[in-house]
């Protein structure tokens, strides 16, 4: 939870380097300021983003134990409230759309219509949480309901909540060890299950069905181009492939022209980077926090992943030891984490 956050915050800038075009412009701006070393990730400088914010919620929600509807509603509920501090973290247009849509405590009042062009990031963002929640293999029923749920509370179309899928399940299989070189199959895998549960939970099922293939379409040619498509490694990568050379494959992994904004591309080049950096805090940051495009998304994600795998290894304290909510960052881990692996199980499906 920490080390999303520091991801987030490093890739944000106070909204800079979220909306800079140029990965090699960044790098020259961050040596300008000493190196990642020498930063002090904090306020007011280096807030973190509404994609925090929001991952807070997801994390607080799940933190407070709640299962099956009442969880959905509980979702819905932070969510809206979460709105209420955006002022300076500019969150994106479709998760203000879609949680003004929502009506927590009314009958079905976590669902929102099909949404054609919510295929953006905003789901995937927030959804690693979830994987904190649900991190064994017997979980995933709940995993992937929850994460779809929760994804198309505000981006109701499978580009977008799918993202909160990938989101959420890669950081299960962190949490259970399995070689990342794995994920991106295992998510394969893992993709017919969530159509099963979408066409079989009502809401808009025709609209889902058609726009369903982009997504895993997509996956599949990434991880034919690392090699990864039958999940064994190592993952291949271009030559060379430094700060220049990712813009351009980023952004040819994008929807739009800018690469993290979309709910497939924003853990796919996460992914990426996790990959690439091995166990480097400095080259995670440089491949998914300081690139052209969408970086606060792509590196709140990977900063969860990375934590996981490693933990506070190697990463300069002053990269999130004053950053802001650390300490709700930890509490709602801490309950997480007694929650998933506690001895007392879980009341009910969610």
């Amino acid at each position: 939870m920490v080390l999303s956050g520091a991801g987030d915050a490093l890739g944000y800038r106070g909204s800079l380097w979220e909306y800079c075009p140029s990965g090699p412009q960044i790098q020259a701006e961050l040596a300008a300021l000493g190196g990642l070393a020498a930063l002090r990730v904090a306020p007011p400088d280096w807030p973190v983003s509404d994609d925090t914010v929001l991952h807070l919620a997801t994390a607080e929600a799940l933190a407070t134990g709640l299962s099956g509807d009442a969880l959905l509603q509980e979702l819905a509920r932070r969510y809206v409230e979460a709105m209420g501090d955006m002022e300076g973290r500019k969150p994106g247009p479709t998760s203000i759309l879609g949680t003004s849509q929502l009506r927590p405590g009314q009958p079905g009042g976590h669902r929102i219509p099909f949404n054609p062009t919510g295929t953006g990031c905003g789901a995937a963002m927030r959804a690693m949480a979830i994987g904190l929640r649900y991190p064994r293999p017997t979980d995933l029923p709940h995993l992937i309901r929850v994460s779809v749920e929760s994804g198309r509370m505000t981006h109701h179309h499978p580009t977008g909540y799918l993202g909160a899928l990938a989101a959420a399940l890669l950081t299960a299989l962190a949490v259970q060890g399995v070689p990342p070189e794995q994920w991106g199959a295992r998510l394969l895998q893992t993709l017919p299950l969530a159509q099963a549960y979408v066409r079989d939970a009502g809401g808009d099922v025709a609209p889902n069905m058609e726009a369903w293939a982009d997504f895993p379409e997509r996956w599949a040619r990434y991880l034919a181009e690392r090699g990864l498509a039958t999940g064994s490694g190592p993952a291949r990568f271009p030559e060379p492939y430094g700060p220049a050379e990712r813009d351009v494959a980023y952004t040819a992994l994008s929807l739009d022209g800018w690469a993290g904004r979309s709910g497939h591309d924003a853990p796919m080049i996460a992914y990426d980077a996790l990959l690439g950096a091995g166990a480097s805090w400095d080259q995670l940051c440089a491949r998914a926090a300081f690139h052209g495009g969408d970086s606060d998304s792509t590196a709140v994600i990977a900063g969860c992943w990375w934590g996981v795998t490693h933990g506070l290894d190697g990463v300069p304290p002053g990269n999130h030891a004053h950053l802001e909510y650390r300490a709700r960052m930890v509490e709602a881990a801490d309950r997480l984490h007694a929650l998933a692996w506690g001895s007392a199980p879980a009341a009910g499906p969610s």
